[in-house]
């Protein structure tokens, strides 16, 4: 898997180009027009204490925090996997390629591929921070074998964050679900510290609002494999529970039970039930 990144991504796309891969979609002039006008006349100045430059026209870029930013960004990039074998997965400025590796004919593919993507990004304005492109070899009898782009060898990752989650080469989620008890663990020292009322509807009230997000979200992608693992998770309900006053001499199934709580992992469990369902039913 070869994660790519884009250098300054929203900062360096074309406003002609742009404009020009808008006349290829079923968008009439109006609409085009008014894209036109929302990125035209644009433009900036540097500030550094106290000393400015001339103002410049912008002739590149899309704002971030705008609605239209992303789609723009995207419909710029639209067309970066066109003649490209491997798998190119796009959402965003997050984009990486991959494909299965069995032969020296399939790295070849996988490297013919990031010189097409290296031509792409010449031609289209939009360069890739190469010192940020990362290879991720998943698997345990995956060869290391070195790619590149352009004169640039791309350094080789044992993990790497994937969408906000982090994706290690032996797939076993653990780092993730390290991650994820670490960012637990600091809401429940805040909540310790800072909430005086340890009564059921506040506990439960700061559990359902700021841990359990932590560890059930998207979990799906990164449930745990290991019993140490989903311990670890297991945890954190735990002590939520015995957070609570009046619960102190009931074990932990018993507080599950007066609290309306389940396990987090038959959480877990319903929740690939759900999906697969989903999925046979073709919800997808």
């Amino acid at each position: 898997m070869v994660y790519l990144d884009f250098s300054k991504a929203f900062d360096t796309v074309s406003h002609d180009l742009l404009i020009n891969k808008l006349g290829k979609y079923i968008l009439g002039g109006a609409a085009i027009r008014w894209v036109h006008n929302w990125l035209d006349n644009r433009s900036q100045k540097v500030v550094i204490k106290g000393s400015q430059s001339c103002w410049k026209d912008k002739t590149s870029g899309v704002l971030q925090g705008s609605v239209l930013g992303p789609g723009l960004f995207n419909i710029s990039i639209n067309i970066l996997d066109s003649h490209i074998e491997s798998t190119l997965i796009k959402f965003a400025d997050d984009t990486k390629m991959g494909g299965v590796t069995t032969a020296l004919e399939d790295r070849a593919i996988i490297q013919n591929d990031l010189d097409k993507l290296e031509k792409w990004s010449e031609v289209n304005k939009m360069k890739f921070n190469k010192d940020k492109c990362k290879v991720l070899h998943l698997g345990r009898n995956n060869q290391f074998h070195t790619y590149r782009m352009g004169s640039n060898c791309l350094g080789r990752t044992t993990a790497e964050k994937d969408l906000g989650f982090i994706v290690d080469h032996k797939l076993n989620m653990s780092q993730q679900c390290d991650t994820a008890a670490k960012k637990a663990n600091r809401i429940m020292e805040s909540i310790n510290r800072n909430v005086v009322s340890k009564t059921q509807e506040v506990i439960l009230l700061f559990y359902s609002a700021l841990i359990r997000p932590q560890l059930e979200h998207c979990v799906q992608f990164w449930a745990p494999h290991f019993k140490k693992d989903m311990e670890k998770l297991e945890m954190f309900q735990r002590r939520v529970t015995r957070m609570i006053k009046g619960l102190e001499n009931m074990s932990y199934k018993g507080k599950l039970k007066k609290l309306g709580l389940f396990g987090l992992e038959k959480i877990r469990l319903r929740g690939d039930m759900i999906k697969v369902f989903k999925y046979l039913k073709e919800c997808y």
